[in-house]
């Protein structure tokens, strides 16, 4: 991804058109949705994932290494029923 820099103005309903460039680069289009961010002074604006679940693909990986989900699912619903008995 390149860096990019450009100036912006608001409109009087507070609205700013995203330049061109950045539509490209990020590959927003008419009806997508972008999620605003405001940290120490800085707005930063970013698309939603288009699809969720190839954006959350993978996630935590590293923290299910060597767990069969099987097992752990029978040992969590053990539990619960365990908990709902008492």
């Amino acid at each position: 991804m390149s860096y990019l820099t450009e100036t912006v103005k608001v409109s009087k309903k507070y609205q700013v058109v995203i330049p061109k460039e950045a539509r490209r680069e990020l590959e927003i289009e008419e009806g997508d949705k972008l999620v605003v961010s405001v940290k120490n002074g800085q707005v930063l604006m970013k698309p939603t994932p288009k699809r969720y679940t190839n954006y959350m693909l993978g996630l935590h990986r590293k923290a299910w290494r060597g767990v069969e989900a099987a097992k752990y699912v029978e040992k969590e619903r053990r539990a619960w029923k365990k908990k709902k008995i008492e």
